[in-house]
């Protein structure tokens, strides 16, 4: 599962990077490695599209009340940990 290496970054890589991406926290130049890695990588894709969805759901569901710095760690931690564990399930396969 480490398809598009060249110039796109590893699997792992990118999608330990995704909130920072849809976030809008990270450089032009590492988005445009992002993007291009979407192009070549399906799973990744529908991974970014899953957590663009997952945060789409919390913003109208939470409306505009800002989230503590606490629990938007937690769910961030809890996503990647699950992200991780099918990964894992997905090799294993």
């Amino acid at each position: 599962m480490n398809a598009a290496e060249p110039g796109g970054g590893s699997c792992r890589d990118v999608l330990d990077a995704v909130s920072a991406f849809l976030d809008g926290e990270m450089r032009e130049d590492d988005c445009a490695r992002m993007r291009e890695h979407f192009q070549d990588c399906g799973h990744c894709l529908t991974e970014v599209d899953a957590y663009r969805e997952i945060k789409a759901l919390v913003a109208r569901s939470c409306g505009c009340d800002p989230v503590p710095d606490e629990v938007r760690a937690r769910v961030v931690s809890r996503l990647r940990s699950v992200t991780v564990q099918w990964q894992i399930e997905v090799r294993e396969i």
